[in-house]
């Protein structure tokens, strides 16, 4: 299966996980655009729109890139439009882009508060009211959120209750988009990384410490591809973790996503992830 001149559009790609399912899918020859905020070099993380696009285009795609706040209307509504005027339709929407801040209630303001929640569930939301007008004219639709299964365990909000409701607001839009949408044959699913994914985001966060007990942004982008190049109408409402999906479709050496120095044991497992889980290394 291939996504070879399927169109993506992805949110927040510029970097990280976004640029890693960019660049595998540009390995097939999709047309993808890239819609996210940086457009100048920020002073502590790597990447432009720019310089994204020009890294899908080296891969063998082909790239559009689109400056794009997804908490504006008017911007996002443009950039679809944009990428359907360049590429003649959006097959696969990925919302990617995400605010996180690990804060309690008395320590987070309501200007972070609202920042999460406009960028995770509100930008996730917007996003898919404007894309999913063309995506019920693709062949295969999918819409990729990347957020985590629901689980409504007090241990995931009472350290952090306005992240996780930012981040489960996501999810919600997968459960209920799987549903809404399911006789027109659009796919909607989430993915979620089992371990910490080695992004700048980790090392802002945790230092090269974290980084070094997490996986690569590249075994996100593969259990991607393999969920975007489903049969949209039968693999839909699924809410998938990166090593599992990747074992039930034969993978067993897990090692080319970790560092060399860094036994399995010692990677960091990421939040939300259940603790019933089957191991799968």
């Amino acid at each position: 299966m291939s996504l070879k001149d399927k169109t993506l559009f992805i949110s927040g790609g510029s970097r990280g996980i976004g640029l890693a399912i960019a660049l595998r899918a540009a390995r097939d020859g999709a047309k993808i655009a890239i819609a996210a905020k940086t457009d100048q070099p920020h002073p502590k993380l790597e990447g432009t729109v720019h310089t994204a696009a020009e890294a899908i285009r080296e891969a063998g795609g082909q790239a559009l890139p689109l400056v794009c706040d997804i908490r504006d209307e008017r911007q996002v509504t443009e950039a679809v439009a944009e990428t359907v005027e360049r590429f003649g339709g959006i097959d696969v929407l990925v919302n990617n882009a995400s605010a996180i801040s690990l804060t309690g209630t008395m320590s987070t303001d309501m200007k972070r508060y609202d920042l999460m929640n406009q960028i995770n569930a509100r930008g996730t939301f917007l996003c898919g009211q404007k894309c999913i007008p063309h995506l019920k004219k693709a062949d295969n639709p999918h819409i990729l959120t990347l957020s985590p299964p629901l689980d409504m365990r007090p241990k995931w909000f009472a350290p952090h209750v306005a992240y996780s409701m930012a981040k489960y607001g996501m999810s919600l839009c997968t459960l209920g988009w799987a549903e809404e949408f399911r006789s027109g044959g659009i796919a909607a699913n989430s993915l979620w990384p089992r371990t910490g994914i080695a992004t700048a985001a980790i090392e802002m966060i945790g230092g090269d410490e974290l980084a070094r007990r997490s996986r690569s942004p590249e075994i996100m982008a593969d259990a991607a591809h393999i969920i975007l190049t489903q049969d949209s109408r039968s693999f839909s409402g699924n809410f998938c973790i990166d090593d599992v999906l990747l074992h039930e479709h034969g993978v067993r050496d897990f090692s080319k996503y970790r560092r060399e120095d860094v036994p399995e044991s010692e990677l960091m497992p990421d939040f939300f992830v259940p603790d019933d889980l089957p191991k799968v290394s």
